[in-house]
């Protein structure tokens, strides 16, 4: 079925910094270590995945309509619901702490709807997106209705490793501009507060809150940040599966940022593959590319 409930305009690529942008937070003092602070976290949503449902039931019951994801306490009339604990996956992601010393968070993740595309966003790919940011509580406190461009490597993590497990859908470009999108990733994620904004209180979040998103994706785009030529999730050179760290020159710019990785001079462009052999090139035969090789 065709995406109808939305008819609007986009030129592809358009990128919209997505309003989680750690850039934007409201600097406040660290009071909570991060592994004093997920113990805690984890226990709230551990209780809160245990205690609710969505209601997987429409989306059985609809399978060519557009549904949205609704979630609901396991309680009276409910009582008998498959809780969101028993349905949830989970993905460790490590956050970096007041020690400089990596501490595994849990990610939890529901894909209610996955999309009938192959492929899935990286970590530091734009997607376009709809979204609907909650508490605990239920409270929402940030939501597009109309779905918008985010570059994931401007995001906070939970939501930058969390869209990595939805594909997008089909979408129609039509001559006049309007777009029509069927068969996308639904899902949602839950997130203590490391992966989130921790101790940085934002407008409607209190600092320390674990957060929920329910999320469709639509549609992506591999980037190349630095108009290099590597994509940019190519640019893991230590292989961890993030680009976000990798720094060959070490000038304190990410090589995905970084137009010239290696800091001699030469855009990485002019010296990644002079012979087109479709492999880096190494003129000195030292296992080094030469578009990372700092010594010659």
């Amino acid at each position: 079925m065709l995406f109808k409930n939305y008819l609007f305009y986009f030129t592809l690529p358009l990128f919209i910094i997505i309003s989680c942008d750690k850039d934007d937070e409201e600097q406040a003092p660290a009071a909570n270590a991060y592994s004093e602070q997920l113990i805690s976290d984890n226990i709230l949503l551990e209780d809160f995945l245990k205690s609710h449902f969505y209601n997987y039931e429409d989306f059985e019951s609809n399978l060519d309509s557009i549904v949205k994801i609704k979630i609901d306490s396991i309680s009276g009339i409910n009582q008998n619901k498959t809780s969101l604990y028993d349905q949830v996956k989970s993905k460790d992601i490590s956050v970096i702490d007041e020690n400089n010393l990596p501490v595994k968070h849990t990610l939890y993740y529901l894909v209610v709807k996955q999309g009938i595309k192959k492929s899935k966003p990286s970590i530091v790919d734009s997607v376009f997106v709809r979204y609907e940011g909650k508490l605990l509580n239920g409270f929402v406190f940030d939501q597009r209705s109309q779905p918008v461009w985010f570059d994931l490597s401007s995001v906070i993590q939970g939501f930058r490793y969390g869209l990595e497990e939805f594909s997008p859908g089909n979408y129609q470009l039509n001559s006049d501009g309007t777009v029509f999108f069927s068969d996308f990733g639904q899902g949602l994620l839950f997130m203590p507060s490391g992966l989130g904004y921790f101790s940085n209180s934002q407008t409607s979040i209190p600092a320390y809150s674990p957060l929920i998103f329910e999320v469709s994706l639509f549609t992506l785009n591999i980037t190349d940040h630095d108009s290099d030529g590597i994509n940019s999730i190519d640019e893991d050179v230590d292989g961890d599966g993030d680009p976000m760290n990798d720094d060959s020159d070490g000038n304190s710019i990410p090589n995905l940022f970084d137009n010239d990785d290696d800091g001699d001079g030469i855009p990485t462009k002019d010296e990644y593959d002079q012979n087109n052999d479709g492999q880096p090139d190494d003129s000195d035969s030292d296992s080094i590319p030469d578009y990372l090789d700092t010594e010659g």
